[in-house]
This record gives C-alpha cells, sequence and structure tokens, in this order.
C-alpha cells in the first residue's frame, strides 16, 4: 500500500469526519455571533456598517464563511464513505441536494454581504437602503430557506443513522427534534441557525467516541 493510498484511507476514516464536523460547528457558531453581535436584530439594519467596530466583525465573519463550508463538504464526504453500499438512493440524494443548497445559500448570503462592504471601502457610494437590502436577503437565504435545507439534512442523516444503526437512540430524538424545529420555525429565526452546528458538534463528538473505542472481537 502506498502513501498516498494511505493518506486517502486516513481522509475516510470516522476521525476525519468527526474533525470536519465539529470544524463546521465551531466556525459556523462563530460567524453567527459576530453577526449577532455586528447586526442585532430589531434595530435599523444600516447601522452596521458605519461604525468600523461592527464593520470589522461582520468583515471577520464573512472571511470564516468558506472555511464553514470546505469543513461542512468534507464532513458531507467522509459521512457518503463511511456509508459506502449501504447508502440508499433516494436519501443519497436529499442528503447531497440539501447539504449541498445549504452550503451554496450559506455562500451566497455571505458573498453578498462581502461586496456591500467592498463596495463601502471603495470610492463607490453605499446608500442605508441598499444595506438595509443586502442585509434583509442575506438574513432570509440564511435564516428562512438554509435553514430549511439544514432541517432535510439533519433528518436525511438521522434516518440513515438509524437504519444503519450508526447513530445511537438518543442521538436520533435530538436529530429529529432538531430537524422539526428547524423545519417549522417562524422565517427569519436567526438564533434557530445555531441549532443546525449544534446538532453536527455532537454528532461529530458520537463519531469520534465511537471510532476511539477498541473494536470488539
Amino acid at each position: 500500500m502506498g502513501p498516498d493510498h494511505r493518506l486517502a484511507e486516513e481522509l475516510r476514516t470516522p476521525q476525519a469526519a468527526a474533525i470536519a464536523g465539529i470544524a463546521f460547528a465551531v466556525i459556523l457558531t462563530a460567524v453567527v455571533i459576530l453577526l449577532h453581535l455586528a447586526v442585532p436584530r430589531g434595530g435599523d439594519q444600516s447601522l452596521w456598517i458605519t461604525d468600523p467596530r461592527r464593520r470589522r466583525q461582520v468583515s471577520l465573519a464573512m472571511t470564516l464563511v468558506p472555511y464553514a463550508g470546505i469543513a461542512f463538504l468534507w464532513f458531507i464526504g467522509v459521512i457518503r464513505s463511511r456509508l459506502g453500499n449501504r447508502e440508499d438512493k433516494l436519501f443519497a440524494t436529499a442528503f447531497l441536494g440539501s447539504g449541498l443548497l445549504f452550503v451554496a445559500m450559506l455562500f451566497t448570503s455571505a458573498a453578498n454581504v462581502g461586496a456591500l462592504l467592498s463596495l463601502y471601502d471603495g470610492p463607490n457610494a453605499v446608500s442605508a437602503d441598499d444595506v438595509r437590502l443586502v442585509s434583509a436577503t442575506s438574513g432570509v437565504l440564511l435564516a428562512t430557506f438554509g435553514i430549511r435545507m439544514a432541517a432535510v439534512f439533519t433528518m436525511v442523516v438521522t434516518n440513515l443513522g438509524r437504519r444503519t444503526k450508526l447513530v445511537p437512540r438518543w442521538l436520533q430524538v435530538v436529530g429529529y427534534a432538531a430537524a422539526a424545529f428547524l423545519l417549522f420555525a417562524p422565517p427569519r429565526t436567526f438564533w434557530a441557525i445555531l441549532l443546525f452546528p449544534a446538532w453536527v458538534f455532537l454528532l461529530s463528538v458520537q463519531i469520534l467516541i465511537e471510532s476511539l473505542r477498541p473494536s470488539q472481537g
């Protein structure tokens, strides 16, 4: 077995999935908290861009978003690799589609805000109405449509974990409850987004614990 083959095998291990999932959970949670601190709900959504401290917080959050997406795609890939032939085609389509759509919406939301920051730092003027529109659009993308895709992803992975016995019963209950909340939460329930990385974190820790246990027989 050559070094390239061994490296490929290591990247498909349960530990790899756990590391990717934990990284995604931590980074996305940091992004959500930074955005909440910079652009609190209920206030004027245009004021943050004129405040240097808040603008830096938003800029840092946008910088972190691509790394969250990369970690999540790695997480998806390793989970699919571990399921192998046990992966049902119907659930595989929903699993992969919802995961990719979530990342696409996350990136689109961040790109809108990033473009706004670039315009503000350049020679072009940015009006308060422009800031409100971009903030509202990004919020709807992530906190309305994005969390629905996160709900589908959570439900499908939980169901696959139940059928393959890869997810313990207590985590199945947590997964189904989280999926239901994300699916039916009122639109733009901003803090509901944190439920998704929290579930991914729990699942990743469980995968890591299981992978470190000595094999029986």
